[in-house]
Parts: C-alpha cells; sequence; structure tokens
C-alpha cells in the first residue's frame, strides 16, 4: 500500500543533470527526507521520441543514457518507485510495428495494433466519427503503407507516432504482461496507467471510458496486485466521471483541485472548493502542476451537465493563468505549439500564480491538506519560471514546464525561501499523524479551514485571503506548534 507521504515526480535526467544513478544521489542528497515515493516519468527507450518518453520503441528497455534495471531496483530500495505502464499505445518505430509494415497480416504482431476496421469492419461514418472522444485536434487515424503498398489506417489517439494497442488480441496482452513482470523484477511499487481510459474502443460510443475500458482496467490492476504492484488510474475527465472512476480501481488523480485552487485565489472564492472536497474521493493523488499542462476540462461543465465551475469562470481563470504568466501561456497552449492537448493549459503553476511567493505557498499547503496523497513535480518543487528558451527549441507546447537542470541550478533553487518554506511544508505533510485521521473542511466569512483528527493529533490549516494570512495549527498530545505562511517568505 502506498505511503501517505509526499511523492515526487520527475524525469531523472531533467532533475538531475544525468540518469539514474544521478537521480538516485539526488534523492540521498539535496532532497533527503522529503519523499517517501518517487514517480520516474517515461525513462524507457528512447526518452526523446515525439512525446518524451511516452512513444517507446522498447517499453521493457531502460534509455542507456539514463541506465539500466538495476538503477531502478537500487532507488527502490529506499524510495517507492511509481512508473508509467503506456497502456494505450506504442511506436511506430518499435520492432513490433515495423514488422507489421514489413510483414502486413503475415506478421506475429499484427493483431497487437488496434486498425479502423477492427472496430468499424464496414467503415467509419461521420456520425461515428463526431462521436468519438478526441483528446488532441485531428482524425484519430493514420494511414500506414505496408511494404506490399497497401495502405491501412491505424488507430493513432495522440499523434501519428503513437499508434494503438489491441489490448484484447492476444499479442497486445502478451505485450502489457512482459512489461509488468518486468516492473514487478526491478523493484516497481506503484504503476501509473497512461491514458488507460482510450484502452478499449466500440462502435458507436465515444470510444473513451467505455464499460469494456472500466473492466479492462479492472483485470489489468487485478494483474499488477498478484505481481506486488498498486495502479493509478491517469483519466481527465468530467467531474463526475472521476468519482465514478474512483469506485472501481486502487487509485485516480484528483485533476479537478488544480483548477479549483487557482480560482479560488484568483478570486478569493473558494466556494467551488469546498462543494468539491465535499465529494471528492478519497482514493486519489492530488497534484497541481505535472509533466502535462494544468488541467482545466476537469473543473468545468461538460455539454449540458454543469461543472465545478461554469463555462465563464473556466475562460476568466485561462485569461488569467495568461495575463499572470505575461503572456507565456499564451504561446504554448492550444494551437500555439505541437503536440497540445484541448484540455490543458501549459504553464509552471509557479508562473500561472504569477510568482507569487504566498499564494503559492498557500496553494502547496492546501493541496497537502486536501484528502489523498500529494505529489509535487520536479519543477513545482523548485518553484520554476517558464523555460520559454525550451518551448523555442522545440516548439513542444509542455516543454514549457519541463526543464532541464544541473545540480548547481537544484542547489540554487533549493536556497529560494518559497522552496525553502515548501521543503518545511513536505515535512509537516510527513510526520503528523493526523492526516491518517478523519477530514473535515468549513468556508466561512471568506476563511477556509481544512482540519485534520487523529486520536491526539490534528493538524488544521486556516486561510484567510482578504487579509493575506495563512497558518497551520498541528497538536499532538497537547504540543501545540504555529507555522505562520508569510513569515516563512
Amino acid at each position: 500500500m502506498m505511503k501517505n507521504q509526499v511523492q515526487l515526480i520527475t524525469y531523472a535526467d531533467r532533475l538531475s543533470g544525468g540518469g539514474l544513478s544521478q537521480l538516485d544521489a539526488m534523492l540521498r542528497g539535496p532532497l533527503a527526507g522529503l519523499f517517501a515515493g518517487v514517480h520516474i516519468l517515461p525513462f524507457y527507450y528512447p526518452i526523446d521520441g515525439s512525446d518524451a518518453g511516452f512513444d517507446p520503441i522498447d517499453h521493457g528497455k531502460v534509455d542507456e543514457r539514463l541506465g539500466d534495471w538495476r538503477n531502478v531496483a537500487e532507488i527502490a530500495r529506499h524510495t517507492e518507485v511509481m512508473a508509467d505502464l503506456i497502456v494505450n499505445h506504442a511506436s511506430a518505430q518499435s520492432p513490433e510495428f515495423i514488422d507489421v509494415i514489413a510483414n502486413g497480416r503475415d506478421s506475429t504482431y499484427w493483431s497487437m495494433f488496434l486498425k479502423e476496421q477492427d472496430v468499424f469492419p464496414d467503415g467509419i461514418t461521420a456520425e461515428q466519427s463526431a462521436a468519438i472522444y478526441r483528446p488532441r485536434p485531428g482524425s484519430c487515424f493514420s494511414a500506414k503503407q505496408l511494404a506490399s503498398g497497401e495502405k491501412v489506417n491505424f488507430w493513432t489517439t495522440f499523434t501519428d507516432n503513437q499508434v494503438d494497442i489491441n489490448v484484447e488480441s492476444e499479442a497486445g496482452a502478451g505485450y502489457l504482461e512482459r512489461v509488468l513482470k518486468r516492473f514487478a523484477d526491478s523493484g516497481v511499487k506503484i504503476i501509473r496507467l497512461d491514458a488507460a481510459g482510450y484502452a478499449i474502443k466500440r462502435a458507436g460510443t465515444s470510444c473513451f471510458m467505455t464499460d469494456e475500458a472500466f473492466a479492462f482496467i479492472n483485470q489489468l490492476s487485478r494483474r499488477a496486485n498478484e505481481l506486488g504492484m498498486e495502479t493509478i488510474a491517469e483519466i481527465h475527465s468530467y467531474y463526475k466521471t472521476q468519482v465514478d472512476v474512483a469506485s472501481r480501481v486502487d487509485r485516480v488523480y484528483d485533476f479537478a483541485l488544480p483548477p479549483l485552487i487557482l480560482h479560488g485565489l484568483f478570486n478569493q472564492d473558494f466556494a467551488p472548493l469546498l462543494r468539491w472536497l465535499k465529494i471528492s474521493p478519497r482514493n486519489c493523488l492530488t497534484v497541481l502542476d505535472t509533466h502535462d499542462g494544468i488541467g482545466i476540462i476537469d473543473a468545468g461543465p461538460e455539454g449540458d451537465k454543469p461543472g465545478l465551475l461554469n463555462a465563464e469562470q473556466i475562460d476568466q481563470l485561462v485569461e488569467q493563468i495568461h495575463h499572470n504568466s505575461n503572456g507565456d501561456s499564451r504561446q504554448a497552449t492550444g494551437a500555439a505549439a505541437s503536440n497540445v492537448d484541448l484540455y490543458q493549459v501549459n504553464c509552471s503553476y509557479y508562473e500561472a500564480l504569477g510568482r507569487n511567493d504566498l499564494h503559492y505557498l498557500v496553494a502547496r499547503a492546501i493541496q497537502f491538506f486536501c484528502p489523498g496523497v500529494p505529489q509535487v513535480y520536479y519543477a513545482g518543487l523548485l518553484a520554476m519560471h517558464n523555460d520559454m528558451t525550451l518551448l523555442e527549441q522545440t516548439n513542444v507546447g509542455r516543454d514549457i514546464n519541463r526543464p532541464y537542470l544541473t545540480p548547481a541550478e537544484v542547489e540554487s533553487a533549493l536556497q529560494k525561501p518559497v522552496v525553502n518554506a515548501l521543503c518545511r511544508l513536505i515535512k509537516i505533510r510527513n510526520s503528523c499523524e493526523a492526516f491518517s485521521g478523519e477530514f473535515n473542511v468549513t468556508y466561512d466569512d471568506n476563511v477556509l479551514s481544512l482540519t485534520w483528527q487523529q486520536r491526539q493529533s490534528q493538524a488544521q490549516l486556516v486561510v484567510d485571503l482578504p487579509r493575506e494570512q495563512a497558518k497551520i495549527i498541528t497538536s499532538d498530545k497537547g504540543d501545540e506548534q504555529t507555522f505562520d505562511l508569510a513569515a516563512q517568505l
């Protein structure tokens, strides 16, 4: 079972300036005592594909520039390791797909990759196409020419280099089983099921989070559990869908939290957050930022179904992020950069808050006090600015918040008052027994109060934005301590 303490999300190379052994040294050195677990973002071969490792050519191989599986196992000896199982797709450059291109229907892997004809044997109609939920603009198919000259429409939910796997085929299931066993043998304890909601498609549906997809996720999770691992479903969707998903899987992400906290800080209005915390899943991971952008769809309406925030509030939220980042996020979001998502704004969370140290610290404190296990992204840990230089070099929108750092730059960032204060917050969250108890939230007279109680241990966060005040009060067997957030800066 995952420890109820703060976890780190990071790339091996972008934080450490090296590979897995350097990341290990970072966790044992400057970051020692902060994180119970680490989500190491894709370290498979290659780490520098078209989607930063999420399009593996070989999912079972560590990119040699980072190390090997022994390095993963070494980290796992002292820190819980979380890794991505890229469920939905593999690279068009993978040996399996290259074999399909070369040998067509005679390939051992022909059934491993999903084709239009597998779901729509008579061809897809305009009505059926319109019903499919799309995370990105454009068609969900890419025409690939076989060596024979025949052109086949393969399903490519994300990019034309990410060919969807037919997880219901023997070849597709065998592929995922091999990766699962490699994870278990290397000490991985937690698996993030990347894009699992798209894994099974059915004609006449949205092809997203179908009943069959739920059943598949359950089956995959049970198999991971048998191998000693826990699973996390990574799904961006309407908030009621998230509540439903949470009842069916080990854990989900609380992706509604980041925009709700931003709305609260921008408008001094935590009422939407209060409504969410009354019904939000408790078996979740909480985040403010990740390797992707800041999710928006998770708090907004869906068609005529009301959201936690209405359409106007969502629009205002996005525009405020663009304003606070001096337009940087606008250059990295939507059609402004390649590899875009329809439901995210690309920006560092620190920049989204206009580099306001107190508001950033308050945002993290709220995250840590909300139900769930907190994760902190490496750029967020260090309160990084938007990396416009990297964005200009790659024209990949999400690279704005995926900086490459050297150990010296990490050491320097750790000295910033806001980062130093955040590290103290992390230690409070990790050490206080109250966070394993009962949760209560109130919002009266513009004052937000989040409280945890476990026997004689209590932790309370009080946020009074109109007065620009926030404090944490902890008590353990009568020993009371106060942590004034503003005083830390």
